[in-house]
C-alpha cells in the first residue's frame, strides 16, 4: 500500500502575544510625576505580560494521493496557519509534516510573486522553485497565459497588477505547473464569478489527474461541489475529518442557533469596497419576535440594518441568498424582483424581508446578504452565511414526517383524476 502523500503528526503552532499597559493621559502623568518624581515615566509603556496563543493544537492527519480535501471553520480557527505550514512558509512549533511531492500554493494576494518582476519572469521563477526545468515551463507557458487572460500585461511588473489580475496569474501558474499537491486558500473570492467557475473546473480537472488538492473556503456550496472529504477546525483543534456533506452539516449546525441576531464588526469576514455596509441581521417570526426555529409552513422575517459610509455613484441593489444544510444555494432574492426601492432611504436603514409559508425540509439553513451596485460592477458589502435558522418537522403544511434525505422543498401541487372510458 502506498504511503499517504501528506502525513501530519501531533502538529502544533503557537505565537507569543504581548500585552501592554494603556498609554497614560497628561493628567495621570502629572499626578504620577508629583507622587514619584524619580520614577521613569516610560515604564508605563513596558510589556507587562506575554502569553502563548495556540493557533493549532495536536493535529493528526493522513491525506492520500488524489484526494480533494476541504478545510472549513470560523475565522481564527487555524485554517490559514495550517496551509502556511503545509506550504512550508512557516514552521510548526512542534510535531512533524511529511510531504511526498511538489507543493504549489495560492494563499493571500501578494504572496508567491516577486513584485518587481514581470508576469513572464514570475512564471519562470515559480517553475524553478517547484524544481521544473526551463523546457518543462515553456511547454506549459502558453496554457498559463491563456488561462490567466493577461497577455497584454505579461511584461508588466506584477506590482502594477490589480488584485484580480494577480489572482488569475497566480492560480494559472499554481494549477498548470503540475504540482503533486495544490493548496488554495479563500483568495479566489477576489476574482469575478466567471473566473471562479473557471478555477473550479480546473481544480476538478487537476484532481482527476491524480493530484491532491487542499482547499479552504467559507462558501460551503463550492466546498461541497469540489471536495470529497473535509476537515473541520475550531480554535486550532481538529474537530472532524470525514465526508464533506457530514462535515458541512456539523459546521453549520455548530453555529449558535440561539443567536437570532448577529452584529457585525471588524472581525466579520466580508468582502466589498465598504461604501455601504451591514450593521446587523436578525431573524424574527411573523409577530416580529426574534426566533431561530421554525416549522414547515411558518412565516419568517429577515431584518437587517445597513449604513451608507461614502458617496455611492450607483443605485444600491440588495440581495439575500439562502443555502441548504449542504451549503447549496437554493434561492436568491433581490429587492428589484419585488419592485422595492432601497435607494429612498437615508444613512442608517432597517430593511425587512418577509418569507411566507416556508417550505424547506427539516435542517439548518443559512442566509448570505449582499449590497452591490445596480449595474453589478461594484460590490459594497457581502457576508456569507451571515445568520442561520432551523426548520423542524411539523407545521401547518406538513401532513407527514419529511426526512431530509428525501427532498429539499415541500411542494403541494393540485392532484386530480378523471375516468378513462377507453378499455
Amino acid at each position: 500500500m502506498n504511503n499517504p502523500i501528506i502525513e501530519i503528526h501531533n502538529l502544533s503552532k503557537s505565537y507569543i502575544i504581548s500585552h501592554r499597559l494603556p498609554y497614560a493621559t497628561f493628567r495621570d502623568t502629572a499626578a504620577e510625576l508629583i507622587k514619584k518624581p524619580f520614577r521613569l515615566l516610560s515604564t508605563r509603556n513596558e510589556v507587562v505580560k506575554k502569553e502563548d496563543f495556540w493557533a493549532l493544537r495536536d493535529i493528526n492527519l493522513s491525506i492520500n494521493q488524489g484526494e480533494k480535501i476541504g478545510i472549513v471553520g470560523r475565522n481564527g480557527a487555524g485554517k490559514s496557519t495550517l496551509l502556511k505550514i503545509l506550504s512550508q512558509i512557516t514552521p510548526p512549533t512542534s510535531g512533524k509534516v511529511h510531504l511526498r511531492g511538489r507543493v504549489a500554493s495560492l494563499l493571500e494576494v501578494g504572496t508567491g510573486f516577486h513584485p518587481e518582476l514581470t508576469g513572464r519572469e514570475n512564471v519562470f521563477l515559480n517553475g524553478a522553485i517547484l524544481g521544473m526545468k526551463q523546457k518543462e515551463i515553456m511547454q506549459k507557458f502558453d496554457e498559463i497565459v491563456d488561462f490567466a487572460e493577461i497577455e497584454k500585461f505579461l511584461d508588466t511588473p506584477v506590482k502594477r497588477y490589480s488584485s484580480g489580475m494577480y489572482v488569475r496569474l497566480a492560480f494559472a501558474v499554481a494549477a498548470h505547473l503540475e504540482p503533486e499537491i495544490l493548496i488554495v486558500d479563500e483568495v479566489l473570492a477576489v476574482g469575478d464569478a466567471q473566473f471562479q467557475k473557471k478555477c473550479l473546473g480546473k481544480m476538478e480537472e487537476v484532481g482527476k489527474l491524480g493530484r491532491t488538492i487542499i482547499f479552504v473556503s467559507h462558501n460551503m456550496g463550492i466546498v461541497n461541489q469540489l471536495c470529497t472529504k473535509s476537515i473541520l477546525l475550531e480554535s486550532g483543534c481538529l474537530i472532524e475529518y470525514a465526508e464533506t456533506s457530514h462535515v458541512i452539516k456539523r459546521y453549520l449546525t455548530a453555529r449558535d442557533q440561539n443567536a437570532s441576531k448577529v452584529v457585525f464588526d471588524k472581525k466579520t469576514i466580508r468582502r466589498g469596497d465598504g461604501r455601504c455596509t451591514f450593521d446587523w441581521v436578525e431573524i424574527r417570526n411573523e409577530e416580529n419576535i426574534p426566533q431561530t426555529k421554525f416549522s414547515i409552513g411558518d412565516n419568517l422575517m429577515i431584518v437587517f440594518q445597513f449604513s451608507k459610509n461614502k458617496p455611492i455613484p450607483w443605485n444600491i441593489r440588495m440581495g439575500v441568498q439562502c443555502f441548504s444544510p449542504e451549503g447549496i444555494a437554493i434561492a436568491n432574492m433581490v429587492d428589484i424582483d419585488s419592485r422595492f426601492n432601497i435607494n429612498q432611504f437615508k444613512d442608517h436603514n432597517e430593511v425587512t424581508v418577509k418569507l411566507h409559508d416556508i417550505r424547506f425540509y427539516p435542517g439548518t439553513y443559512s442566509f448570505s446578504i449582499a449590497l452591490d451596485s445596480e449595474n453589478s460592477e461594484s460590490t459594497y458589502d457581502y457576508i456569507e452565511n451571515a445568520i442561520a435558522f432551523e426548520v423542524i418537522n411539523g407545521g401547518k403544511l406538513a401532513t407527514r414526517d419529511l426526512p431530509r434525505s428525501t427532498g429539499l422543498l415541500l411542494l403541494t401541487p393540485e392532484w386530480g383524476s378523471r375516468k378513462n372510458d377507453k378499455t
